[in-house]
């Protein structure tokens, strides 16, 4: 039986992986602030993305995410293991994307991955110390389809 501690976190984390996706379909890079550690991990290379740090992350983010027409981040299935003031999870994400074609039109198309997170219990609550992606799928990825930046 779950106590009412553990109850919380669950709900506590749960949102915290939910405020995540948020932030990068609206593009708000600065509620990473809020989400990740100073001094976290976040490692997008499984999936062809940057490795480093809270800020270089964002800079990534910020280059990158604009040359995409459309996206959604829907994360499902987290499998969360509390420790006390640390956790570990793994979740789901299934993620359309859509890019431009060279002729003005859009090419949609489908990435499958895992979050593989540490996460942590701050006097600010729950955050995330450590990201790494897991590829599983891309699906319908245009063939001429490079990271615009890495």
């Amino acid at each position: 039986m779950l106590t009412i501690q553990e109850i919380s976190d669950r709900i506590e984390i749960n949102d915290l992986l939910i405020r995540y996706c948020t932030a990068v379909d609206r593009h708000d890079w600065d509620v990473f602030d809020e989400i990740f550690t100073e001094d976290c991990l976040i490692d997008y290379t499984a999936m062809g993305g940057s490795r480093g740090g809270l800020e270089e992350t964002k800079a990534f983010l910020r280059e990158v995410m604009p040359s995409f027409v459309a996206h959604q981040h829907l994360i499902a299935n987290s499998d969360i293991r509390l420790t006390g003031d640390t956790a570990t999870g793994r979740t789901m994400c299934h993620n359309p994307m859509v890019s431009g074609t060279r002729d003005g039109g859009a090419h949609v198309w489908f990435c499958g991955l895992w979050y593989r997170d540490e996460l942590v219990r701050t006097p600010d609550g729950w955050r995330i110390s450590e990201r790494i992606e897991e590829k599983s799928y891309f699906h319908n990825l245009p063939e001429d389809f490079e990271m615009p930046v890495k």
